[in-house]
């Protein structure tokens, strides 16, 4: 009988506690997977990968501070035949190109099934990409709808003002500032306040 396969060691980056918890749960159900390490930011994954040895790294867009796709250039400077599997909220084309350009071997949206997000392991531990479908490059960005003053809204947003702080800014009262957030919820497809924050922030840090 010959002898089962190695499990597949996983490395979770994200700089949310639970998402990383819901993801472990997700993964550690499939058999084969073992989810060795986690990190919630840049800096402590290029040293816990380093120390963990892990096969794959599941890695966040859209941490705070240096965001994943730079983290996933500074943890394959460190370790070149690291593979890396990026995950985002969102199908930002420029992204999955910067993706590539990080050495990323797969771009995943959040919010996709977990029977994707397994294929996608597996399918970039036989050694070939996974990048998911995007929207047709010609559509129209869900943001080309905003109004000006939705787009100022949403650029306090990302700097982490309260819709008091906002309306002091752009002299206007909380219940107008909270008007222009349910708008952009709306308009974004956005399901909740935190999820307008996390696409806010990620807007704000293009990678570079």
């Amino acid at each position: 009988m010959e002898p089962a396969p190695a499990p597949v060691r996983l490395m979770l980056v994200d700089d949310h506690p639970l998402v990383r918890d819901g993801l472990r749960a997700r993964l550690e159900a499939v058999p084969g997977f073992v989810v060795i390490a986690e990190a919630g930011d840049a800096e402590a994954a290029v040293a816990v990968a380093r120390r963990a040895a892990p096969d794959l790294v599941l890695m966040d867009v859209g941490m705070k501070g240096v965001n994943g796709i730079e983290a996933t250039r500074r943890l394959l400077a460190d370790q070149p035949a690291l593979r890396v599997l990026v995950l985002s909220m969102h199908d930002h084309p420029e992204y999955v190109r910067e993706a590539k350009h990080a050495g990323a071997r797969g771009y995943l949206l959040k919010d996709q099934p977990a029977e994707d997000i397994v294929a996608a392991i597996r399918s970039v531990m036989a050694g070939a990409e996974h990048f998911a479908a995007l929207a047709p490059p010609d559509a129209a960005p869900a943001d080309a709808t905003l109004t000006p003053r939705e787009r100022e809204v949403l650029a306090l947003i990302a700097e982490g003002l309260s819709s008091r702080e906002i309306g002091e800014r752009l002299a206007m009262g909380v219940r107008t500032v909270e008007t222009h957030r349910t708008s952009l919820r709306r308009k974004l497809d956005l399901g909740s306040p935190a999820a307008l924050v996390r696409y806010a922030v990620e807007r704000r840090r293009p990678p570079r």
